[in-house]
């Protein structure tokens, strides 16, 4: 398990003053949005951010984990041109995400309530979503394969999304549309709302899970509320999860002293 925080978490004026300061620390990854890496004047890759990013990485101690989200439309809007959309902007950063060696792009269905009619009896909205999902998400993970990255489906809480809220759904997803670049993350943050047994969760999840974020249940820097990191972590350490584990949260003060903090609080709950 290695540690990663948000680009937007980590003090400094540039990239490479981030990259100094997470790596005194004690963090090993870093966390980009996905906004940065599309040209959305003329479609496609900024590669110039993308190089950028590879050539201070490459050779750091701190390397990128993941990219999220960040594109826009959303797989699951009644709009055509809204799905076309995110489709284009999600395989852009699947290739962004290969050619800097993250793990993948964190892919949010849909926020919000259904953008689809119910067609009751004859399908519910949910259930036109998931076909409408999956049958997007197929192509999909063909493109993450062929760029050397992973779809990471993220569970969101009930309060943000209708659609998908705890891991066993987004395992089912993946288990129906096939493919070893289709993969899901845990947000301790979703799973204090949804899971009633978060270890049990992760251990359900332990053939898909790649990637992790981290933030207590009052989304704050862990160890700011009452989520059990200890439980949660060895349940990771019994599937193996090796990956990155990324913070997405705030920070109750000066970075400078509650990142650092959080790095040994959060090695402390390691088994």
């Amino acid at each position: 398990m290695k540690l990663a925080c948000q680009e937007g978490m980590a003090p400094g004026n540039t990239l490479q003053e981030k990259l100094d300061n997470l790596a005194q620390y004690g963090y090993e990854g870093i966390e980009f949005w996905g906004a940065q890496f599309l040209d959305t004047d003329n479609g496609g890759m900024r590669k110039e951010r993308v190089t950028e990013v590879v050539r201070l990485t490459q050779s750091h101690t701190v390397k990128p984990s993941t990219i999220c989200a960040g594109y826009r439309g959303a797989l699951l809007d009644a709009e055509r041109r809204s799905r076309e959309q995110a489709v284009q902007d999600i395989e852009t950063l699947l290739y962004a995400a290969g050619e800097m060696g993250a793990v993948g792009v964190i892919v949010v269905p849909i926020f919000g309530g259904p953008r689809i009619n119910d067609l009751t009896p004859y399908m519910t909205a949910v259930e036109l979503e998931t076909e409408l999902l999956c049958k997007l998400l197929d192509p999909l993970g063909k493109v993450a394969e062929k760029a050397g990255s992973h779809i990471l489906l993220e569970p969101l809480n009930r309060y943000e999304t209708h659609y998908m809220n705890r891991l066993e759904q987004a395992v089912s997803i993946c288990q129906r549309v096939g493919g070893s670049h289709l993969k899901l993350m845990a947000d301790f943050f979703h799973m204090s709302i949804e899971e009633r047994d978060i270890p049990a969760a992760i251990r359900g999840a332990k053939d898909y899970l790649a990637h992790v974020h981290l933030a207590d249940s009052t989304r704050l820097l862990p160890g700011y509320g009452h989520t059990d990191f200890r439980s949660g972590f060895a349940a990771l350490k019994d599937i193996g999860f090796a990956n990155y584990m990324a913070l997405e949260c705030g920070i109750p003060g000066d970075p400078r002293e509650e990142l650092p903090r959080c790095a040994q609080y959060l090695r402390a709950q390691m088994p």
